[in-house]
């Protein structure tokens, strides 16, 4: 026998059943309700951190991930952990006094190259001197009395491990730009190439690299004549003028640059003045708010002579004042801090014509020799020949 069909009336008790029988969701419970609400709240406010960090990370670099991570949390209201990670690290890794003696220098460039003018060679500080201490070898065979050299020595006989790497610049038979990069200064200014342009290759014959973010150090910027960050009297500061000549010295001038300035660029206080230490050397803050003075770390300065050419110097576990004393050494009386940290100090020469022959000035510079032949993140000098 057939079952009898359902009426509309028992389907619709049969649904009405059903969900009657369906458990309410218990309420939430006030905590809980606190928690989701902060949650969300948190998710929203992240959102503009978070797109900001991948902007960051994600644009055009020429940095490494880590860095430019690092580098965010420095700009975007973390610098004071930044500051301690980096203290932390280096004072875990400092140098250790004493140990073996080097046998040997690892030169980039050949010994044999010499020329017939050239400064003094440099005294080493260490006996017996290692072959070839504190001789100056010229950069790019290709000139003939090459107006860059070359030298290391052991800058500090408490570390004889330590090595320290000088070139020598001739400002009268070259001439030396400021050249913007990506990201750095963080000012509005025409950027150029941000690299060595490929139409002055021919001519060049170092690189190198410029100082501290203007936001750290909250010094003047000028290139191509014009000011983009203002000068602040009391200022370190390397000039070059339309005539070719290049200065090491302390800003008077106000925040503008007079007429016959092509470029300039400031860095904290002078770290040498007439041959002799800034006697401020220890006052910490006054050398950069991401290590203090007395961190030992990758250093790089630049000075000028008494007679006026350029000197640049480089190495590991440095201070301010051990800086100061190579600068020193290698013939400066006036000179001043560039940037820190061993990702962005290079010292770069070229042997041979269109950027032939990169050699770094120390082997354990971290960068590419080739790092400033694509666009660089930040601003950079290029020695051409005249």
């Amino acid at each position: 026998m057939r079952p009898a069909a359902m009426s509309v009336f028992d389907l619709n008790s049969s649904s009405s059943h059903r969900l009657a029988q369906r458990p309410i969701p218990p309420r939430m419970s006030s905590p809980r309700r606190v928690r989701r609400v902060t949650t969300i709240a948190l998710m929203i406010c992240l959102l503009p951190v978070t797109a900001s960090y991948l902007s960051t990370v994600l644009g055009p670099s020429n940095s490494t991930f880590t860095i430019t991570s690092f580098e965010w949390l420095r700009d975007n209201g973390a610098a004071q952990i930044a500051v301690q990670m980096e203290d932390l690290y280096y004072s875990w890794n400092a140098p250790s006094t004493g140990g073996r003696a080097l046998k040997r220098l690892a030169l980039g460039r050949h010994p044999s190259a010499q020329a017939s003018f050239h400064p003094p060679n440099i005294t080493p500080l260490i006996r017996p001197a290692l072959p070839h201490e504190g001789v100056w070898m010229p950069s790019a065979t290709w000139v003939g009395q090459s107006p860059v050299q070359v030298a290391q020595f052991r800058s500090d006989p408490l570390y004889p491990q330590m090595v320290a790497g000088v070139a020598w610049i001739d400002p009268r038979r070259v001439r030396v730009t400021l050249n913007p990069g990506r990201l750095e200064p963080n000012v509005s200014l025409p950027r150029g190439p941000m690299e060595v342009p490929p139409g002055l290759r021919p001519r060049l014959l170092a690189a190198f690299n410029s100082g501290f973010k203007l936001e750290d150090d909250g010094g003047g910027f000028a290139v191509g004549g014009r000011i983009y960050a203002p000068m602040r009297d009391g200022q370190a500061t390397v000039v070059g003028y339309t005539d070719g000549r290049v200065d090491v010295r302390s800003w008077n001038g106000g925040p503008d640059i007079p007429p016959g300035v092509q470029w300039a660029r400031q860095n904290l206080p002078l770290i040498v003045e007439n041959g002799q230490p800034n006697p401020h050397l220890s006052d910490g803050p006054a050398w950069g708010v991401t290590v203090g003075n007395a961190i030992r770390v990758w250093r790089s300065g630049i000075g000028v002579t008494a007679q006026g050419d350029l000197v640049y110097a480089a190495a590991d576990n440095q201070t301010v004042g051990s800086l100061a004393a190579v600068l020193i050494r290698a013939g400066a009386v006036r000179a001043m801090e560039l940037d820190i940290n061993s990702y962005w100090d290079t010292f770069i020469t070229y042997g041979q014509p269109e950027a032939g022959d990169p050699v770094n000035l120390l082997p354990d510079m971290v960068r590419s020799p080739y790092r400033y032949l694509t666009p660089d993140d930040r601003d950079f000098f290029a020695v051409y020949l005249r």
